[in-house]
């Protein structure tokens, strides 16, 4: 009789676990894997999207598409965990498990920004950003604030690259020099742990006229007055605001009693949890390293690596090391690569590029990805 891991949550870390645990013992485990969703999507596809360098439809894949021997898919939502049992409720029914692995990500509060809801527009969801498209095709110039709520948030690099793109969508149209670009957030620099890639970009927001606000963040929005109050107590005019939603994390694992401090707790180098055979990786788990995909995509290997030892009875080294690496938007066609480390004593990080050359390196990122867990050949931007 196999194992039977249930996986919840299908983000990079939850299909990095899937894949792994299925190269490591093949019919040896059983693999089910949960999602309120029915497709996954790269957080920078939302970014193609939104500034029409691909349809949604493009960047959209199915969970269905994963046929893989051993993995089960289903589309449901958790709805009760049970972390001593490991048994799960959900929508389709209840689930019982030999490892649970929680992979739920975070969820965005809108309403915990005054204003947001009314008369600005989130793109960190799929939905948020997909429906953005339409909206920066019709914008014809004025105020742009892009504002961070507060840490932590998914993708630190996002907003810049957000800054940086609309600053070039608004030059291709001509009304450039009729507009004012703004970026508050709440880091000392854009990316906190590498100097190098903060440096780069402060140099680019200050060719390119975007406004830097850091060490704040964006406390609510002004309908009527249309203008952003910050942290600090100042303003600032918006006739568009793309906003970065506090992020909180999935309310079951809070109402089932698995956070401590808003988050699930974790051995940084095991991915364990308090409870024996509960594993967490990525954004909802308290790990030490931001909350992007890279970051998941790496725990969820180690974790199913540590899971795999346990079923063949043996034992294993594998630990996380708090590493991964980030590509970063320039605009141009120009992506930056940094190289980030956490675990090795002070974070830090370095920058190569950007260059036009780099943009290659990042496509193939996402086209291995969508090989390795769909088993398709995919090309992040449609020729």
């Amino acid at each position: 009789m196999p194992a039977h891991v249930v996986v919840l949550g299908a983000g990079f870390g939850g299909l990095e676990v899937t894949s792994t645990l299925v190269d490591e013992l093949g019919s040896d485990v059983a693999v089910t894997l949960i999602d309120r969703t029915d497709g996954f999507v790269f957080g920078f596809s939302k970014l193609d999207v939104m500034f029409g360098k691909a349809t949604p439809e493009h960047v959209f894949h199915r969970y269905d598409d994963i046929v893989r021997a051993g993995v089960s898919f289903v589309q449901a939502d958790v709805t009760e965990i049970d972390a001593v049992a490991r048994r799960v409720s959900t929508t389709s029914g209840q689930i019982e498990a030999d490892y649970l692995v929680l992979a739920l990500g975070a969820d965005y509060d809108v309403s915990r920004t005054h204003g947001l809801a009314e008369v600005g527009h989130e793109f960190y969801s799929e939905a948020g950003a997909f429906a953005l498209h339409d909206e920066l095709a019709a914008f014809r110039g004025g105020d742009v604030v892009i504002g961070v709520t507060a840490g932590p948030f998914k993708c630190p690099p996002a907003p810049s690259e957000t800054a940086l793109l609309v600053d070039e969508l608004l030059r291709e149209r001509g009304i450039r020099d009729d507009s004012t670009i703004s970026l508050v957030m709440p880091f000392p620099r854009p990316i906190p742990p590498s100097p190098d890639a903060s440096a780069a970009l402060l140099e680019t927001f200050a060719e390119r006229g975007i406004a830097w606000y850091p060490e704040t963040g964006v406390r609510a929005l002004d309908p009527q007055l249309r203008r952003a109050r910050l942290g600090d107590g100042s303003t600032l005019p918006f006739d568009l605001y793309l906003g970065v939603p506090v992020h909180r994390a999935p309310s079951v694992l809070v109402e089932s009693g698995l956070t401590v401090e808003g988050w699930v707790p974790v051995d940084s180098a095991t991915l364990e949890t308090p409870w024996p055979g509960v594993f967490a990786i990525g954004d909802c788990a308290a790990v030490g390293t931001p909350r992007a995909g890279v970051f998941a995509e790496r725990q969820g290997a180690t974790a199913a690596r540590r899971i795999a030892a346990r079923i063949r009875q043996g034992i294993t080294d594998a630990s996380y090391d708090g590493r991964g690496t980030c590509y970063i938007e320039f605009g141009g066609g120009e992506v930056g690569i940094v190289e980030v480390s956490f675990f090795d004593g002070r974070p830090s990080g370095s920058l190569e590029g950007p260059s036009l050359a780099l943009a290659a390196d990042k496509r193939e990122f996402g086209a291995s990805r969508i090989k390795r867990w769909f088993g398709r050949d995919w090309t992040p931007l449609p020729s």
